[in-house]
């Protein structure tokens, strides 16, 4: 009898630890199954417009497709027709122009391409919806920034003219009232208005955004004030541009716990910038990427001898300098290149302060930037309504304007909003 029961608890066991195996034989199966990519899913469509915009170079990128812009320009507003024809025109050409980092995984460059087209498809059809199909009004020349003086007399046009100094690298160019002789900066700078930076067809946004992506560097020097390393870059034309070199790789995360201490990225000047014309502020100035050769094209043509004697060459033989500001700037902290070449964003300038005088007001919801101490938004209730009633906020649409700007900075994770300058 008791053999008899051994044998069959033996069955049993047996029995059991077949079935177990067959299980887990299934489950390691189905687990392939669903396990089988190994790329991970693309992110949300916006997400990913955004992100490869930030990470595109659009210098290359024509919008010969632009229809004759009209006289006037909007107040805080765009046209349908013209969004549609600039997001054609980036279409058409993305192939040839992407310049985009490598994305680990399984995206190719021509999946990078595809997708990267068909995220642009998504922003033409963004620019479709009515919120953007508005009335052009003129602008009254008293909203502009600068102005053309008017056409004088025929003996007088000499006085008329804009005519360079001969200097080393600079071109000798002659300039008048027609916009034909004018630079692409100068035409930039002379379609600034009290509104909008420039209009939402602009012509001359090609020919900017070239000069800055390829045009020959004369010189560089650092840019004074601020806490982190900013450079000025000349042109040939007179133009000017301001340079935020790559300091961290860019899927590099903020610590959350120090997000006040983080480093200016350059790409986000780039996305800044894109995300400002989705919004329909057009209130940044146009910024490219573009690859400096950090001898040629900053060493060898400064004359700033501060960031000069900052050089030196990494143990791995790549070039760098660190310049001098308020943070970051030292040999921990340098800007180096791979070996030489340099990943920047480059923003146009606008016009120079002593040129065109410009008032400054400090952000009312600025940080205190203390660990001790909260800034007045922070402990009164009844904030927001002190600041509607306190100039320059309480007429007009300034404050609403204001709103619009801390809106864009905290898409983009900025939060280091202290002046308001108009």
């Amino acid at each position: 009898m008791m053999c008899r029961m051994r044998r069959r608890s033996r069955t049993i066991c047996l029995s059991l630890a077949f079935i177990t195996l067959l299980l887990h034989l299934l489950l390691a199966l189905l687990s392939l199954s669903v396990y089988h990519q190994a790329c991970e899913t693309p992110p949300a469509p916006r997400a990913h417009i955004l992100r490869e915009l930030a990470r595109t170079n659009y210098t290359a990128v024509g919008m010969s497709g632009l229809a004759v812009p009209p006289t006037g320009t909007t107040q805080r507003d765009s046209s349908t027709n013209g969004a549609n024809k600039d997001a054609r025109g980036h279409v058409q050409k993305v192939p040839g122009s992407v310049n985009m980092a490598a994305s680990a995984g399984c995206y190719g460059g021509a999946n990078r391409d595809k997708l990267l087209e068909s995220g642009l498809l998504k922003l033409e059809a963004l620019f479709d919806h009515p919120l953007y199909s508005t009335s052009n009004t003129p602008v009254p020349e008293e909203d502009r920034l600068l102005r053309v003086k008017p056409k004088m007399k025929a003996s007088e046009k000499s006085s008329q003219m804009w005519m360079s100094a001969s200097q080393d690298g600079y071109e000798d160019v002659q300039w008048n009232s027609s916009s034909s002789s004018h630079p692409p900066w100068l035409r930039f700078h002379l379609d600034i208005t009290r509104w909008q930076l420039y209009p939402h067809r602009d012509p001359n946004m090609e020919a900017l955004t070239q000069q800055l992506a390829t045009h020959r560097i004369v010189s560089a020097v650092q840019k004074s004030g601020g806490t982190q390393l900013k450079l000025v870059m000349s042109f040939p034309n007179y133009g000017q541009a301001m340079v935020k070199p790559m300091k961290q790789e860019r899927d590099d995360e903020t610590n959350y716990n120090l997000y006040y201490s983080d480093f200016e990225r350059h790409n986000a000047e780039i996305a800044a910038f894109h995300l400002d014309r989705i919004l329909g502020y057009r209130r940044i100035p146009p910024v490219v990427g573009r690859l400096v050769d950090v001898v040629k094209e900053i060493k060898d043509v400064t004359t700033d001898r501060k960031l000069a004697r900052t050089f030196f060459t990494s143990p791995v033989g790549n070039v760098c300098f660190y310049g001098q500001c308020s943070y970051y700037c030292s040999t921990e902290h340098a800007v180096c290149g791979r070996p030489r070449n340099l990943q920047t964003s480059v923003a146009v300038m606008l016009p120079d302060l002593s040129l065109v005088p410009r008032r400054t007001w400090r952000s009312p919801w600025r940080r205190s930037y203390s660990r001790s101490k909260l800034a007045k938004w922070e402990t009164e209730p009844n904030y927001c309504s002190t600041v509607k009633a306190t100039p320059p906020y309480n007429k007009g649409t300034r404050l609403l304007d204001f709103i619009d700007m801390v809106i864009l900075d905290f898409l983009m994770s900025r939060f280091i909003l202290g002046t308001l300058c108009v």
